[in-house]
């Protein structure tokens, strides 16, 4: 059949006929509404609004969430299909441009990653918007907007969303009450979570675990608030309270002992910074839980040291009646 002729030789529609090629007006990862031009075998073809039916867009009968009729205008998402076609689907993004969600990473590439909006094709994260290094299938916060090319892509760049979909807090949260939410953004200063009341909450590094242990964006965690701000933010710790901390503490200092073979280079002198990098917690409750070794008896401190006591000695001391000692 000659292209500009309907099958049994009757000529095409103007739109179709003898039609110049033209710059496709469509792209993939986009979303359009296009007209039901003709029915196949495999499906709808949708008119690309070019003038020649060789650019129709394929709406595969797989990829129909209700049927379709020839002039019907259909609401699709258009993506590249194995073989490098634009197609169609009816699966379109669940969420509206400039709009925020928890999305869940579907891929990841050298140039960023994939995350899942709802439509048939998972949406591109840009490495330049990514907030850390998101894995496959974690579930991080990101936006939908549209790219300098007109594609749609997200971004893991959400504090100005975050900060119009806030709500205060104020007279609604006290100091000791516990939130939880998704982790968004790290800073220098420390990390936000967004909680599921929508209080923006900071956590401050030393109020975090150490940084081998922290939670990695977009996980949910629950902390512990320590001030209501006059904006209607909270503070907040990942540690317990001072109480509840001293036990675990007093146990991190005891099993770094025990590693040490019963000595360690760190007092109640050592510097607030070497201490965090060693024990994840700060000075001030360093002090407090060796306080509570030292006053239990557990350990004792000499020239900057701190030492476990009844810890076996490494090597054998002579007997006290000065007897020779027995050889193994």
């Amino acid at each position: 059949m000659e292209r500009g002729m309907r099958r049994g030789g009757a000529p095409l529609p103007q739109r179709e006929a003898g039609a110049v090629r033209t710059r496709r007006k469509y792209q993939p990862s986009t979303v359009a509404t296009l007209t039901v031009a003709r029915l196949g075998e495999m499906g709808a073809f949708l008119d690309a609004e070019t003038g020649s039916t060789h650019d129709d867009i394929l709406l595969h009968k797989t990829q129909q969430t209700a049927p379709v009729a020839v002039g019907d205008r259909v609401k699709v998402f258009l993506y590249k299909d194995p073989k490098g076609r634009l197609t169609a689907s009816m699966r379109v993004p669940k969420m509206e441009e400039g709009q925020i969600a928890r999305l869940k990473v579907i891929n990841v590439s050298r140039d960023g990653a994939f995350l899942d909006v709802g439509a048939e094709r998972g949406i591109f994260l840009p490495y330049a918007g990514m907030r850390g290094r998101p894995q496959i299938g974690e579930t991080v916060w990101a936006k939908l907007y549209t790219d300098k090319s007109g594609r749609l892509a997200v971004t893991m760049e959400v504090e100005d969303e975050m900060r119009r979909a806030s709500a205060s807090a104020c007279g609604k949260v006290r100091v000791g009450d516990h939130v939880t939410g998704a982790i968004y953004n790290y800073t220098d200063a420390g990390a936000f979570l967004f909680s599921e009341e929508r209080y923006i909450v900071f956590i401050a590094n030393k109020e975090l675990p150490p940084r081998e242990e922290r939670p990695r964006v977009g996980e949910i965690v629950t902390a512990r608030v320590t001030f209501v701000r006059r904006d209607g933010r909270l503070n907040a710790s990942l540690r317990e309270a001072k109480e509840k901390a001293l036990e675990p503490d007093a146990a991190r200092i005891l099993e770094l002992l025990a590693v040490r073979k019963g000595k360690m280079p760190y007092s109640d002198k050592t510097s607030p910074e070497v201490l965090r990098d060693k024990f994840g917690i700060s000075k001030a409750a360093f002090k407090r839980a060796l306080g509570h070794l030292l006053k239990e008896g557990r350990v004792y401190e000499a020239d900057g040291w701190t030492y476990l006591k009844d810890m076996p000695q490494e090597t054998p001391q002579p007997p006290e009646d000065g007897g020779t000692l027995a050889r193994g």
